[in-house]
C-alpha cells in the first residue's frame, strides 16, 4: 500500500504550514476546487486540501483516505486513514504521543488530528460488524501546530 508521510505541526513533504500559495501550486498543479479561494482541493494521491491565511500562506493541511485503494496517510510507521479510529488512537498514545479527543475524532499534541464525519461504516474494514456497530473509521488527517485544534 502506498503511502503519505505527515510531519507533524508542518503538513507534508509537499506543502507545510507557512507556504506561500504559488509555491504549493507550483509543486501540486492548479487546484481541482476552489482556485484562489480560503480552501482549496488539490488533484494528489491522497486527495489534499489547503486551507490558506488571507495573506495566501499555508494555515492548515488535511488529507482524505483512499478507502484502502489507494495512497494512504502515515505517521512513521503507523496507519493513520482507513483504520478504526479507536486502533489508531491505542496505537499512537503506545508510542508516547499525547492529546485531546474533539467532537469528530482527536487532536494530538505533535501537531495533527485524526477524524471521522462518521460517513462510512465498520463493514467497510470487518466484514463480520453487525449493522448497528458503531466503531469510527479514520476519513481524514489535519496537520498544524497544536494550537490550531485547541484554540477554536
Amino acid at each position: 500500500m502506498a503511502r503519505m508521510n505527515i510531519i507533524p505541526g508542518r503538513g507534508v513533504a509537499l506543502v507545510e504550514i507557512g507556504d506561500a500559495r504559488p509555491d504549493v501550486e507550483a509543486g501540486t498543479g492548479e487546484p481541482v476546487h476552489g482556485p484562489g479561494r480560503s480552501k482549496a482541493v488539490y488533484r494528489t494521491d491522497p486527495a489534499l486540501v489547503v486551507s490558506y491565511l488571507p495573506d495566501d500562506t499555508v494555515e492548515l493541511v488535511e488529507l482524505g483516505h483512499s478507502a484502502g485503494i489507494g495512497t494512504e496517510v502515515y505517521l512513521d510507521d503507523v496507519r493513520l486513514t482507513w483504520r478504526f479510529l479507536d486502533d489508531v488512537v491505542a496505537e499512537l498514545t503506545a508510542l508516547g504521543h499525547t492529546g485531546t479527543e474533539t467532537d469528530i475524532g482527536y487532536a494530538f499534541r505533535a501537531g495533527f488530528a485524526i477524524w471521522s464525519m462518521g460517513s462510512r461504516h465498520a463493514s467497510e474494514l470487518d466484514p463480520d460488524a453487525d449493522e448497528d456497530d458503531g466503531r469510527e473509521i479514520v476519513e481524514g488527517v489535519s496537520v498544524a501546530p497544536y494550537a490550531y485544534f485547541t484554540e477554536r
